[in-house]
């Protein structure tokens, strides 16, 4: 431990973060595989990585002597039943549509924050923006082309609402730190996954049985995919900004389907690759372009 301290402590602070946020991102990205792997059904994986999360987080902040604050007034709590939405919503994505689909139509995020910021936070709406809404919407129906089943399509408009579910999250942890002068995100995030696992829990009792690879991997995907991964990212947005939190991020939508190809075959369509890109190269030039800050939250 002295040893990695020693060894960071060398590091510039805004390279750390830069790394910080590329691990958490490939951490975040190896998820669509998983999920797509194992045989039990979405409530089952929801149940037990949110699980394992909440209580990874919560460990990990107390042994490292960390404060924990749990609020419970009314933005944090929408921002802790929004959380509980991408996560609960995206796993449904992922068993239903692609998993390219449903990572690309997640990281729409920032369209709708476009429209919901100016709105909620009072911030000047420019015409840049509209550019991007409509060049991001253009990609997204790219999606719904092509021979598509039904379970598809439902996949891919759970996909869309996980994004906007991302968006108000975001846009709640941002009214926090603005308005309210809170910097508590830890707090949300373990309430937000102990939602998933009551809900979850009331979805699948009592069928909680699992064999040794299926426990495995949801100790993975709790401790490691969204637990320690999200106090990664936590340490690295001190170090970057919002716009270089945010492209990076990115690598986990490119990743994703990466992985699920390698590790199941499955492979993007055309429309979807096309698409993703379009939305992708939208969002980054609209959060590089120009002097206004990112939208996503600093």
């Amino acid at each position: 431990m002295n040893l990695s301290h020693r060894m960071s402590s060398h590091i510039p602070s805004h390279r750390k973060g830069l790394i910080y946020i590329s691990f958490t991102a490939f951490l975040w990205s190896t998820s669509g595989f998983f999920i797509k792997y194992l045989t039990i059904d979405a409530f089952q994986i929801s149940f037990y990585r949110s699980l394992v999360a909440a209580i990874t987080v919560l460990a990990i902040t107390l042994a490292r002597k960390g404060k924990m604050k749990i609020e419970f007034d009314g933005v944090s709590n929408l921002a802790a039943v929004f959380y509980a939405g991408i996560l609960i919503l995206f796993v449904l994505a992922t068993k239903m549509t692609t998993a390219a689909n449903a990572i690309f139509l997640q990281f729409t995020a920032p369209i709708y924050l476009v429209v919901l910021e100016p709105i909620f936070l009072k911030t000047k709406f420019s015409p840049k923006n509209i550019i991007t809404i409509f060049i991001s919407i253009a990609g997204m129906i790219l999606f719904f082309f092509g021979k598509l089943e039904l379970g598809n399509i439902y996949g891919n408009l759970l996909a869309i609402c996980s994004g906007i579910c991302f968006a108000m999250f975001s846009l709640l942890l941002k009214y926090k730190r603005v308005k309210q002068k809170s910097e508590n995100t830890l707090g949300t995030v373990v309430m937000g996954n102990a939602l998933v696992a009551v809900l979850a829990f009331a979805v699948i009792f009592p069928n909680l049985g699992l064999n040794l690879t299926e426990a495995l991997i949801l100790l993975y995907m709790g401790a490691v995919q969204i637990g320690i991964s999200y106090i990664i990212f936590n340490e690295g947005i001190k170090y970057v900004s919002a716009t270089e939190s945010m492209i990076i991020a990115t690598l986990e939508a490119v990743f994703n389907p990466v992985w699920v190809f390698i590790g199941i075959g499955e492979a993007p369509s055309v429309y979807s690759i096309i698409g993703g890109s379009i939305i992708f190269g939208a969002i980054i030039w609209r959060n590089v372009s120009g002097k206004e800050k990112s939208l996503i939250i600093e």
